[in-house]
């Protein structure tokens, strides 16, 4: 997106000596999206060449409508198109929004805190794992696929509900010194995530390519990545 008058969003991090962080964003071009964005035709190109389609949930603050757009063309075309809770506020706030995204999103991503703020919405306690199946079970757009339900939760196990099935995955151990900043860490989870599954892999290595990932930009200042990828 190019906008003549106003510049591209900032973001503030402030980090603390356990690594944890906290955020003040200027979304500034970031708020001025429109539904005419995915109009020009070079947008148009990528939308229709594409076979995957992810949105933050922070989008539906400032144009719902281009997150239906690309929803609506992935459920009709028979793609994917994956969506993430990414803060408590937008479940809290902008419910009306996110439930006919969440209607037609084959993949929905969280953190712990996203999770039981959803559950909270519909009483359904705060067993992240009750919720996570209940999530994949909500109505659908697309008959196609089943909804797979990705919750991360920090050191704690990584809670998928995929094809019907509960499973949990275990994070791999990291020396608590090794943290630098967590910064990004779920982003860089789901990148990985994607990656792998872009590639047809199964759930357990797309799983494992995003615990990879988190734990590449923990151990890094600022959402960084080293020159070369040694995943395998």
């Amino acid at each position: 997106m190019v906008h003549d008058k106003v510049s591209t969003g900032t973001c503030a991090v402030c980090v603390n000596e356990a690594g944890e962080r906290s955020l003040v964003a200027n979304l500034s071009a970031a708020n001025e999206f429109e539904l005419a964005h995915l109009d020009d035709e070079a947008s148009k190109t990528i939308v229709e060449n594409g076979k995957l389609y992810y949105s933050a949930g922070f989008h539906l603050t400032v144009c719902p409508q281009a997150i239906m757009k690309l929803a609506e063309h992935a459920a009709y075309s028979n793609k994917i198109f994956m969506l993430n809770l990414s803060a408590p506020f937008i479940v809290q706030f902008f419910k009306d929004a996110l439930m006919p995204a969440v209607h037609h999103a084959d993949f929905v991503f969280g953190n712990e805190n996203e999770a039981l703020e959803f559950g909270k919405s519909h009483g359904w306690g705060e067993d992240l794992a009750v919720i996570a199946l209940r999530l994949s079970q909500l109505p659908k757009a697309s008959g196609s696929r089943c909804r797979t339900v990705v919750f991360t939760q920090g050191a704690k196990p990584t809670i998928t509900v995929h094809n019907g099935t509960l499973r949990l995955f275990d994070v791999p151990a990291l020396d608590q010194k090794e943290i630098v900043d967590t910064n990004g860490a779920g982003d860089a989870f789901v990148g990985g995530f994607i990656a792998q599954l872009a590639l047809e892999q199964p759930i357990e290595k797309c799983v494992d390519a995003g615990h990879w990932a988190a734990q590449v930009v923990i151990r890094r200042s600022g959402c960084t990545f080293p020159d070369s990828c040694d995943y395998k």
